[in-house]
């Protein structure tokens, strides 16, 4: 009898783990991939990176749209990069839903290092070569003083699985930029960086992505129908 005892106390807790994994394994987990409002740095194509510039007019309209797209939906997290660009286009996701903003450094833009601050045409004229190669052969890009795709992918990618473990089987928003958003779809397709420029995040645009069973499934991209309320030609830059 203490021999079946003790062998029905060890069975319980590995039937709970197993259960629990599978349970986690069919359950759905959405999350919502936002690129931030305009800026007037994006609106001129001066390259952003870590430097904070705040949404202009037209960003704060966005942002107040892409609000009301989430406005009746049930969201039970929502996480941005930490700059407040992003903030402020959260903040207006996140005040329907009474909800606390979960700043991620994962998320942060890509760091263009001494690109940052100039204007592309200006930086085509004094580092032509760099450009061209992040022009035409983006993943092999090392941008002088700053980052690759690469290293803007492993931290982007290892920030989406820390917060699918943390609401398995919820629905989420992260909000973030136009090369942190690129290399995460890229990376869920399970394709390289080399495909970069072969997708377009207009500000304020809205990304679905499913994760069940270990997979993920891009629902939809560049979403910006929400936009439709702003002028024409103001909801789009992909910049």
């Amino acid at each position: 009898m203490v021999s079946h005892s003790c062998h029905s106390l060890s069975f319980v807790p590995f039937v709970y783990i197993f259960y629990t994994n599978f349970k986690k394994g069919m359950t759905m987990t959405s999350i919502y991939l936002v690129r931030h409002g305009q800026t007037a740095w994006n609106k001129e194509e001066i390259f952003r990176g870590r430097t904070d510039i705040p949404l202009d007019e037209t960003g704060l309209k966005q942002a107040e749209l892409a609000g009301e797209f989430f406005k009746n939906m049930k969201i039970e997290g929502v996480y941005s990069s930490p700059l407040s660009r992003a903030l402020q286009t959260a903040q207006k996701i996140a005040q329907f839903h009474r909800m606390e903003i979960h700043p991620l450094s994962g998320l942060v833009d890509m760091s263009f290092g001494n690109w940052e601050g100039h204007a592309h045409q200006e930086i085509q004229k004094i580092d032509p070569e760099t450009y061209r190669q992040w022009r035409e052969e983006p993943h092999l890009a090392k941008l002088p003083g700053g980052e690759s795709l690469d290293d803007v992918r492993k931290r982007a990618i290892a920030s989406l699985e820390e917060v699918i473990e943390r609401h398995t089987g919820e629905t989420l928003v992260l909000v973030s930029h136009r090369v942190v958003n690129k290399v995460l779809i890229c990376g869920i397709l399970g394709i390289d960086n080399s495909h970069f420029w072969q997708i377009t995040q207009d500000t304020a645009a809205i990304n679905l992505i499913q994760y069940k069973r270990g997979r993920y499934v891009l629902s939809f991209m560049n979403e910006t129908c929400h936009l439709k309320l702003l002028s024409e030609g103001r909801g789009k830059v992909d910049f």
